[in-house]
């Protein structure tokens, strides 16, 4: 059996970090799906699904990490328009910085349903990481299981 869902959700700036675990569980408890695996996917390229402990501490270490990573000040190909001719927009951005931090972040997580239950850890909760500006975003949600 398969379940799909998808949540909209509006970042409000970068490094926004919104926490999905609720909803998800919210729906796998929907499904009636038992045992199986929970997939769930970020449908945009400056976004990134990720499971990790929500302490402010740390999440404030991550986007530290990131930005030491891929700085934002530096130049990148991506943001040279007069250069750049494949997938512009009427209100392109520059944010090569944002697609270079995803590519250290997963795109999506799949995670374990035993008993009805997603297998999380103590601390573990499934979060959603903005890495450009704020933005409308779209993940997906696929239970598949018996």
């Amino acid at each position: 059996m398969t379940k799909n869902k998808t949540i909209e959700i509006e970042s409000k700036e970068q490094f926004d970090i919104i926490n999905l675990t609720d909803e998800i569980i919210s729906f796998v408890k929907q499904s009636d799906i038992k045992n199986g695996l929970v997939n769930i996917q970020s449908l945009h390229t400056t976004a990134a699904i990720f499971v990790q402990e929500n302490e402010p501490l740390l999440l404030e270490d991550i986007k530290k990490c990131l930005n030491r990573l891929v700085p934002q000040n530096i130049e990148y190909n991506h943001n040279d328009f007069g250069r750049r001719t494949v997938n512009l927009c009427n209100d392109e951005c520059r944010n090569g910085h944002s697609h270079c931090k995803a590519i250290f972040m997963p795109t999506a997580v799949c995670l374990n349903l035993i008993d009805g239950q997603i297998q999380l850890g103590s601390w573990q909760k499934i979060l959603f990481i903005e890495l450009d500006k704020a933005k409308d975003r779209k993940i997906q949600i696929q239970i598949l299981g018996e």
